[in-house]
């Protein structure tokens, strides 16, 4: 789903309400945004980190994503599979087809799409967290990812976060 259609919202309210269910902390080469902290919002590394990880096949998927890179680890995830651990990766299409062509019988996809693209930019402009520039590369980066929305299991229009979460809820 693209920045600002409700995934992060969505997945919080989802793990909230299922302990069955467990957040993929992925690896990200991006400052810390405030209030995150490593190893439960990311795990915060370096390029030379996330070079030898990705020369050492530590991800299950990785991309490039406004001039940095994100992935997710592996080991955390084969471990709680093994356990029967469910798991939840708030990752863009990229990632998802990624994770997809490694497991497919075992991942269900679901994207979130705003009711619109205004709303979009008004829900991005109301963060205050991104210059103008930045919200404008998002919007241009969310139209494109909109365009994959075909490729998912389902397809959730997040106009009300509350009939949203039910409705990804009700497909979980």
């Amino acid at each position: 789903s693209p920045s600002g259609a409700g995934k992060t919202t969505i997945s919080r309210m989802l793990l909230a309400a299922d302990e069955q269910i467990k957040l993929s902390v992925s690896a990200t080469t991006r400052p810390p945004r405030p209030g995150e902290i490593e190893g439960v919002h990311y795990h915060f590394v370096d390029d030379a980190t996330f070079d030898q990880m990705i020369e050492e096949d530590d991800f299950y998927e990785w991309a490039h994503v406004f001039g940095h890179r994100y992935g997710t680890p592996k080991g955390h995830i084969r471990a709680g599979l093994k356990d029967g651990q469910d798991f939840l990766f708030d990752i863009d299409w990229q990632g998802t087809q990624q994770l997809y062509q490694k497991d497919q019988q075992d991942v269900v996809r679901v994207f979130i799409l705003p009711p619109s693209l205004t709303e979009l930019r008004r829900r991005l402009e109301a963060r205050a967290q991104d210059s103008e520039e930045v919200i404008d590369s998002r919007m241009e980066r969310a139209r494109a990812e909109i365009s994959h929305w075909d490729a998912y299991d389902y397809v959730v229009i997040n106009e009300d976060v509350d009939a949203c979460f039910a409705k990804v809820r009700e497909i979980l």
